[in-house]
């Protein structure tokens, strides 16, 4: 004991005559140590020093890094829409800290506040900025942000009105001889949609339902819709709309899926700029007749511009001529114009664009603009995701089978938020746009329940992180008995 007393009395000694301060960066070690005083301070986001940072006007994040070797503080100018995670922290030396800044839903005007961080006697500032609704007040529509932040899980009506048998090829006619409507709509095993069916769809939760619809093979030389195709079609929006949920009506299997060079020209709707003014036009007069027929409905109906647009050649990966990026540009801003001229409703419904094939590979997001709109806030951004690929899907090639995933594992989830991170920058914060994902699932049948619901929890939980949604592509339930076949998945949905 009296050994130790010795001791403390020696360092209150030191301390008073200066030779052992807390207060001296004296601790300044390279290994990750906390210091005293700071002598530098940068704040970075995405490893990049930063002075100010936009947000949509949806509610919004973003993470940014503190690098200094001092104990720093920081301050909202407007903490009534920003929020920071935390507002004070300690400096190390070669090792960042970090922090959460939050933005509200903007309903206003575009508005602004400074972050000030201070660490010693170095002070930086972060101006934060948030696009406002510039709404015209005679707009009657929800902007395309509440639309996104109202939905809650999607289910997309599959293998119904979007069947695509080019019936004027003579080794289709073999097989396939539809003498009605109701042929179409069966031909690819579903029952004919009913309200019943949509009801069930929607009292597990689902609140937006996407009708993928093709209208080549209702259609005359001339590009006229056959009337009894257009009727039909309106008859399942209704039935959408009835139950109460959202509907997402689009463009599908027109875009081609194949080689139109191997003669399968019906698929006419390509990411081909050399025959742009020839599609544009049947484009145009096709989107022309569905918004006028569709113009008296409400906010709740979505238009989508085109389901997953491929170049001539049919290239699922990134298209080999870049001029397709540019087609499809031209295409979405012909699908924006021609909805908007129709009048009605269809001056400020919100409509959907996505990239070349709605993916989500560097190249085709950077490939994609967005489109210009006469009012702001009603375009949203879309893409698909069925990832990892060998994971979420079956191959008929036996061969292929050697490069399946069988474990939803930390890999796949690397996966996953290397897309979500994409896509969110380049349509949140490069375009200021809200987003979904227009079809997700894991329908591989080689790939256990239990993995499976792994991957829906785990995609769960990035929608939430990201604030918006997703629409599961088909299956689920047995539309014939309305049996909920993969309840464990839909449970996983909704937990």
């Amino acid at each position: 004991m009296k050994k130790n007393n010795i001791i403390v009395a020696c360092t209150l000694l030191l301390a008073v005559f200066g030779l052992y301060s807390c207060s001296d960066v004296e601790q300044n070690y390279d290994n990750g140590q906390r210091t005293g005083n700071a002598s530098m301070m940068e704040i970075l986001k995405d490893d990049a020093p930063v002075s100010d940072i936009s947000f949509s006007l949806g509610k919004g994040n973003t993470m940014i890094a503190i690098n200094t070797d001092g104990e720093w503080t920081a301050e909202v100018g407007d903490e009534s829409w920003c929020h920071l995670g935390v507002h004070a922290g300690y400096g190390y030396v070669n090792k960042m800290s970090y922090n959460k800044i939050e933005v509200d839903k903007n309903e206003g005007g575009e508005r602004s506040t400074v972050i000030t961080f201070r660490s010693g006697g170095i002070t930086k500032t972060v101006t934060v900025m948030q696009k406002g609704t510039g709404t015209d007040p005679n707009d009657p529509f929800m902007s395309a942000f509440t639309f996104v932040e109202r939905l809650k899980f999607g289910y997309n009506l599959g293998n119904t009105l979007e069947a695509n048998h080019d019936i004027t090829n003579p080794s289709v006619q073999q097989w396939f001889n539809p003498q009605t409507i109701a042929d179409w709509e069966t031909c690819w095993g579903q029952p004919l949609t009913t309200q019943e069916i949509i009801d069930a769809i929607a009292a597990k939760g689902f609140n937006v339902i996407r009708v993928p619809v093709t209208w080549f093979p209702h259609m005359d030389a001339n590009g006229n819709v056959d009337p009894i195709w257009m009727n039909r079609v309106q008859e399942v929006v209704d039935m959408v709309l009835k139950s109460g949920c959202y509907c997402i009506l689009n463009v599908h299997h027109d875009a081609s899926e194949y080689d139109a060079n191997r003669g399968d020209g019906a698929h006419w709707l390509l990411a081909d700029l050399e025959s742009y003014p020839q599609i544009s036009a049947k484009f145009k007069h096709l989107w022309t007749q569905i918004a006028n027929h569709f113009k008296g409905y409400d906010d709740r109906l979505v238009f989508e511009a085109v389901n997953e647009i491929l170049s001539r050649k049919g290239e699922w990966g990134n298209p080999s001529d870049p001029s397709c990026y540019e087609a499809i540009n031209l295409l979405e801003q012909d699908f924006v114009d021609v909805v908007r001229a129709t009048g009605g409703n269809n001056e400020y419904r919100n409509l959907l664009v996505n990239p070349y094939g709605a993916g989500s590979t560097p190249e085709k997001l950077a490939g994609m603009q967005a489109p210009k709109d006469i009012h702001p806030n009603h375009i949203l951004c879309s893409i698909h995701s069925y990832d990892p690929y060998w994971f979420c899907n079956d191959s008929d090639d036996p061969n292929a089978e050697s490069y399946y995933i069988y474990m939803f594992n930390d890999d796949a989830k690397k996966e996953i938020d290397d897309i979500f991170a994409r896509v969110d920058k380049r349509f949140s914060g490069d375009f200021g746009m809200p987003y979904i994902f227009g079809e997700f699932a894991a329908g591989g049948t080689h790939v256990s329940m239990a993995e499976r619901v792994k991957y829906t929890q785990y995609m769960r939980q990035k929608f939430q992180q990201y604030n918006t949604t997703g629409l599961w592509w088909m299956g689920l339930m047995d539309r014939n008995t309305l049996e909920w076949t993969e309840i464990d998945i839909v449970n996983a949905l909704f937990q």
